[in-house]
């Protein structure tokens, strides 16, 4: 497992990993797929594996001594028992429900992990072609392969309403819970990682998540998130740390928030 130095555009390069993901999903979305449910209930798509498939392959090709760790290929054949410090997480299709639905928000991540804390990571979503990437200390969008760069930073907290951004599935008195003890009072229901890549782009406040996600749910956009000038912890306001191989790679609740 190497410890070398990374290549400073790594986020760049991910970037055009996910993108080609894309190009593979975008075809399978709003036809007739075949969803497979898994042990958990959640859905599989043919498009899931095939991105996963492409992502795999140009990471191993790219950085071979990097182990990448992928929902589908986690799902299907278990989670390692150890990791070193350094591997990817990848989510081939991250709100699979959406896609299935045929709703835009769902998207293809990738993030890279060192010692604990996520360094580099690319988002993409397919159905509208923007993409957003960490880069040279910052975060840069652009909205399909070659299209023009622009960097983008987190909002200051506002004065007046803060928007959060929460899931589809949650309940009226946990939104107006959640309200209470973070201070926002407006909210957009939203699928997905592009929840974080909208609070990096800085068109949202926060998304707090009281409630189950697994590590290559969140690598990427928290990735975005930090590089963005936001913030992305615990509740309680402590680091928000990967590589949990004795706990198969769950996470804990987390607030994402901007600058």
């Amino acid at each position: 497992m190497s410890s070398a130095p990374l290549p400073a555009d790594i986020g760049r390069d991910l970037a055009r990993i996910v993108e080609a993901a894309a190009e593979v999903i975008l075809p399978f979305w709003r036809t007739e797929l075949d969803v497979v449910r898994k042990a958990d209930e959640s859905p599989v798509t043919e498009a899931d594996k095939a991105g996963e498939k492409v992502i795999l392959a140009l990471l191993a090709e790219r950085y071979p001594d990097i182990p990448a760790i992928s929902e589908e290929h986690a799902c299907e054949y278990g989670t390692p028992d150890s990791i070193g410090p350094r591997f990817f997480l990848v989510d081939p299709v991250d709100g699979t429900k959406a896609f299935v639905r045929g709703d835009p928000n769902f998207t293809v991540n990738i993030g890279l992990i060192d010692n604990g804390a996520p360094v580099a990571g690319a988002v993409c979503a397919p159905a509208t072609g923007e993409v957003w990437f960490t880069a040279d200390g910052g975060v840069v969008k652009r909205e399909g392969p070659g299209a023009a760069e622009t960097p983008v930073r987190a909002r200051a907290w506002p004065e007046g309403q803060a928007l959060a951004l929460v899931s589809h599935t949650m309940k009226e008195d946990k939104a107006t819970a959640l309200a209470d003890q973070y201070g926002f009072s407006l909210r957009a229901p939203m699928d997905s990682s592009i929840k974080l890549a909208r609070i990096a782009e800085g068109a949202a406040d926060i998304y707090p998540r009281h409630g189950p996600t697994m590590e290559w749910d969140t690598a990427a956009g928290h990735a975005l998130i930090i590089a963005a000038g936001g913030r992305f912890t615990t509740p309680e306001g402590e680091p928000f740390l990967y590589g949990k191989a004795d706990q198969g790679f769950r996470n804990g609740w987390f607030v994402a928030r901007g600058a």
